[in-house]
């Protein structure tokens, strides 16, 4: 498995960039790297364009935060980074605030 670092980011030096429940769409198609249980690495876990739900709010490396969203078309949850999502969520909308 390679794991791009981007030494320069540190996003834990600010708050997230989607809230709990915030609507977003994958901006890419995502594979299984091997984390995702039950499916083999490289099946397509997630399609561009795909919309879910922010469900959870976790960190890797110390240095970046993955938002578990919540793919409900699909029944699972799959880790994201802010890069790879963007909020559909209309400003003004609970605490949306997407960043990037």
């Amino acid at each position: 498995m390679k794991i791009s670092r981007d030494s320069n980011i540190v996003e834990l030096n600010d708050p997230p960039a989607f809230d709990y429940g915030e609507k977003v769409r994958s901006l890419k198609n995502v594979r299984n790297d091997g984390t995702f249980p039950g499916r083999e690495i490289g099946d397509v876990l997630v399609r561009k364009g795909d919309v879910g739900y922010v469900s959870s709010i976790g960190t890797f490396l110390q240095q970046f935060y993955i938002y578990g969203v919540e793919f409900i078309e699909y029944g699972y949850r799959v880790g994201m980074r802010a890069r790879e999502l963007e909020s559909l969520d209309e400003p003004g909308d609970g605490d949306a605030r997407h960043r990037e």
